[in-house]
């Protein structure tokens, strides 16, 4: 184990051949949507309803993702990554939202959001933005502080695959 990292976060920097991506939205449509367009390019995907189920997953399984929805019921998605940053747990979040924080964003820079995507947006932006952020992240490990700030600008329409 390399000096200065803990135990928890030398789980966190095992590699994996296929990137495992956690979905966190209360509406079962949108996560079964993510989940089936996420799957087709070969992504493990797991799904929670909630923000509290969100956080239970991400205790036991070690992800290469996580996308999170912002307005979620007993967690929301800024409580989320309050409580992935705490526990140091360096995994890139996606943060989606129709109305987006951003007063939370502007008082919480340590949240460091990977990207946001405002609802709605097209499967194809979610796959692009997903690729990227995967694409600078190698492995868990990496420093979520590198990571750029990648916005998505929401279409006229709604989500398409």
């Amino acid at each position: 184990m390399q000096a200065g990292i803990s135990a928890g976060a030398a789980v966190q920097c095992r590699l994996k051949s296929r990137h495992r991506i956690l979905v966190v939205d209360d509406d079962s449509d949108l996560r079964l949507l993510y989940a089936e367009a996420l799957a087709r390019p070969g992504y493990q995907v797991d799904t929670a309803e909630d923000g509290a189920a969100g956080w239970k997953a991400l205790q036991v399984n070690n992800y290469n993702l996580l996308i999170a929805e912002h307005s979620l019921p007993r967690l929301t998605g800024v409580e989320l990554v309050k409580k992935l940053r705490a526990a140091r747990m360096a995994v890139p979040v996606v943060m989606t939202a129709v109305r987006l924080p951003t007063q939370e964003l502007v008082q919480n820079p340590s949240l460091q959001l990977a990207a946001i995507l405002p609802k709605p947006f097209y499967i194809s932006e979610l796959l692009e933005t997903v690729r990227a952020v995967l694409r600078t992240t190698d492995s868990p490990c990496e420093q979520i502080a590198t990571l750029p700030n990648w916005r998505s600008q929401p279409p006229a329409a709604g989500l398409r695959l």
